[in-house]
């Protein structure tokens, strides 16, 4: 069974290519892709990962106002007991000049990865496949602790 994942740019945002090719590239590396599409909200995200059971749900922002948009977004994932991989990437802050300090906000608001909007999406894809295969490892060794 593939992997399930949420993908969909938040807020207000309407830049749809970068998404697209994402998805394309996730689908072609053996993914099953949800796209929420353009300008959806940090509600639409959680009840997607909650209502497909997903592994990971990918935020993109390129208008650069997601430090607003995301703001509250792992939290309304946790308590929503959604229990997934978070990454955002794209074009994040108006006026980004330091992307590690861009990179430590979404980090500190709870997002397990950032990427700029130079990232290669092979690499975002095989980032998420270690991530993914991590937290099956750490899944398993609590199985074999809880027996």
């Amino acid at each position: 069974m593939a992997t399930k994942v949420i993908l969909g740019v938040i807020g207000s945002d309407a830049h749809v290519v970068g998404i697209t090719i994402l998805e394309q590239a996730l689908e072609a590396n053996g993914f099953d892709v949800v796209n929420l599409g353009v300008q959806t909200s940090q509600e639409e995200f959680v009840e997607a990962a909650k209502e497909h059971d997903a592994e990971a749900v990918l935020v993109s922002s390129l208008y650069g106002h997601a430090k607003q948009d995301c703001e509250g977004f792992p939290q309304k994932l946790a308590e929503a007991d959604v229990d997934v991989v978070t990454y955002i990437g794209g074009n994040l802050a108006v006026g980004q000049d330091d992307f590690e300090e861009t990179e430590r906000f979404f980090r500190d608001l709870g997002f397990d990865r950032v990427f700029d909007s130079e990232t290669d999406p092979e690499d975002a894809i095989a980032a998420l496949q270690a991530d993914l295969d991590q937290r099956s490892s750490e899944d398993e060794r609590e199985q074999i602790t809880a027996a």
